[in-house]
């Protein structure tokens, strides 16, 4: 039989352990199962009772901003096909704010060139489509025409393709070349969640609606949002600091 005892126990090793949001999902798991198995009325009490979730430091979201982005840009001109590839994924990626598996599985069907948007396959099954920018737009365009000559670009339906052999490049390539781009300029941490990051801080910044937000980047849980509006907030509170030129005084 399991108790409150065994509970604890095990929720101070995973604190130990385990990072503390994967200790805060394993005790809200634990708190659904026996939830369900009081209602299913296996057992006459939860075990879960009185037990208290961890706590959560509040971390500020670390996020690939402007600057970073264009050395990684920068980084990417020229004609040569990776070069293109490159750049329209790194756009991507910043424009759109979308996972690594979602843009790095796109098929060549999933584009829209004449809305300027993209289908995305989230998790879950969560489809949804988004728009990006003119920059981008183009970006992609000097990338299909580059596509569209290499050996055995027809038979393949996925969207990027790798530099050799008429291959996709799949999204553990694209997570190898950003990384690859970073240390190439100087870049630390290049991944393309850090975009993600930065398109909800942003979003929040400019005070954009929650429930849109989650609409754009797949979420089906307001804790993440809450967590890029924090960010957000502090930043707010930083430049509103500045104007006001507390702390400057004497």
């Amino acid at each position: 039989m399991v108790t409150k005892a065994h509970i604890e126990s095990f929720q101070a090793w995973m604190i130990e352990t385990r990072s503390p949001p994967t200790a805060l999902n394993k005790h809200k798991s634990l708190q659904q199962f026996f939830k369900y198995l009081l209602e299913e009325e296996e057992i006459d009490r939860s075990p879960m009772e009185r037990v208290k979730q961890p706590q959560t430091p509040q971390k500020l979201v670390p996020i690939m901003g402007d600057d970073d982005t264009k050395k990684l840009l920068d980084g990417t001109k020229g004609k040569t096909f990776m070069s293109l590839r490159d750049e329209a994924l790194i756009r991507l990626y910043y424009n759109t704010g979308a996972r690594l598996s979602e843009i790095g599985n796109l098929l060549l069907t999933d584009l829209d060139m004449n809305t300027e948007s993209v289908h995305l396959h989230g998790k879950g099954s969560k489809d949804r489509r988004v728009r990006f920018g003119s920059k981008t737009s183009r970006a992609i365009a000097r990338y299909l025409r580059a596509r569209a000559k290499r050996k055995g670009a027809a038979e393949v339906p996925q969207l990027w393709m790798a530099e050799k052999g008429g291959k996709p490049l799949s999204p553990n390539g694209i997570k190898l070349m950003l990384k690859r781009r970073g240390a190439a300029v100087g870049v630390t941490n290049t991944h393309a969640h850090r975009w993600r990051h930065n398109f909800a801080h942003e979003w929040h910044k400019g005070g954009g609606n929650t429930g849109d937000l989650m609409l754009l980047l797949g979420w089906a849980s307001e804790d993440m949002p809450r967590r890029y509006g924090a960010s957000a907030a502090a930043e707010r509170a930083q430049e509103l600091q500045v104007q006001m030129g507390i702390g400057e005084r004497v």
